[in-house]
């Protein structure tokens, strides 16, 4: 079982626990964010240790700009005796991606759209569909095409003998399997041809194969339909009826991917608004810039990126639990501060550094 189908099942799960595909994505987000809640403590600790720090460490750039390779070597000891690592906060981030690659790869993928890829929640009509789609409609036996597209298999499909269904038999190369047979006109009948060799059984069934039921892919708009093929000598052969494809454009994946922009800023902001007396008005300048811009670029790029709306909602729940996450987390750090459990070891190097200058220190 391969990861993008262990994401549905769990999501199958979970829609069975809370009664739709979108309360199962926001009860996704939950339990992601609850199991992140500790590095998100580190994340936030860590930030909060560095604004602490930064007058000090300001203190030993200015005292050894004149010489990189010390002023680095003070800084690293700095670093050690305060127990501070530079690159804490990056731990969540980094975490985040293979989620979102998973999720992402889940709600695209053939197996959710044939299950789950029709199901709404709020104002959204369908967790598969992206900003635009040229897709026909799923489960007419038709095809919405375009003139180069191509066409895939499932990795499981059910083949038929004199005995009965044979179920779960594999396809070896799911992606190359179907060949088209002759040009394809959109609205026009295309014919398509697996060979027996493509199908995972031994001689003796291959033989005795009369018909296969096969879910195929157009790999251009991840629609997906179940197609009868029949036998014919070495072949499986089947004729699919085709149309022209419309664009269609879904604003309620636009009004997400607004929202996820909305959530970002504010969790962008909170973020970048925790103890900022202690920091360097340079970095604090940086830190407003860079909260006002990374919204802004990555919400652009998402209207031009075809994301489902699935995993636009993940994204905008798990922004929004962020920023509580930030206030809840903050105000327990500010408690740890008041407590005199953030201390400060001043840096031995910015003391004897009074007596030495950078040339003697070489």
């Amino acid at each position: 079982m391969d990861f993008t189908t262990i994401t549905i099942e769990i999501l199958k799960a979970l829609s069975l626990l809370a009664g739709s595909y979108g309360l199962a994505i926001v009860l996704l987000t939950i339990i992601v964010r609850l199991a992140m809640w500790p590095l998100s403590v580190s994340q936030q600790r860590s930030m909060r240790k560095m604004q602490l720090l930064s007058p000090k460490l300001k203190e030993i750039q200015n005292r050894y700009k004149s010489d990189p390779q010390v002023m680095q070597k003070r800084m690293m000891e700095f670093y050690k005796e305060n127990k501070f690592n530079p690159f804490g906060g990056c731990f969540p981030l980094i975490i985040q991606m293979p989620i979102f690659i998973l999720l992402y790869t889940a709600l695209i993928s053939p197996q959710f759209i044939e299950i789950a890829g029709k199901s709404s929640f709020l104002f959204i009509n369908r967790l598969d569909a992206t900003m635009m789609s040229h897709a026909g409609k799923i489960g007419d036996k038709t095809f919405g095409v375009e003139k180069n597209d191509s066409f895939s298999t499932e990795k499981k499909i059910v083949v038929y003998t004199d005995k009965g269904a044979i179920k779960n038999v594999e396809i070896k190369n799911p992606q190359k399997a179907i060949e088209k047979q002759g040009e394809m006109v959109p609205g026009k009948p295309v014919d398509l041809k697996i060979k027996l060799d493509e199908i995972n059984l031994p001689f003796s069934q291959l033989a005795k194969i009369q018909k296969a039921e096969i879910p195929v892919i157009n790999n251009n708009t991840k629609e997906i339909e179940r197609i009868s093929f029949k036998k014919s000598d070495s072949l499986l052969i089947t004729n699919i009826q085709t149309q022209a494809v419309k664009k269609v454009y879904h604003f309620d994946v636009l009004a997400l991917v607004a929202l996820f922009g909305l959530s970002m800023f504010f969790s962008q902001k909170y973020m970048s608004n925790m103890n900022t007396a202690a920091v360097d008005p340079a970095q604090k300048a940086m830190q407003d810039q860079m909260g006002k811009m990374m919204p802004i670029m990555i919400t652009a790029t998402f209207i031009f990126v075809p994301i489902p709306a699935g995993v636009l909602l993940y994204m905008v729940v798990s922004n929004i639990i962020q920023v509580a996450q930030t206030i809840i987390i903050n105000k327990q750090l500010e408690a740890e501060d008041a407590a005199g459990k953030v201390n400060i070891v001043d840096n031995k190097a910015i003391d004897n550094a009074k007596n030495i200058t950078p040339a003697k220190e070489k």
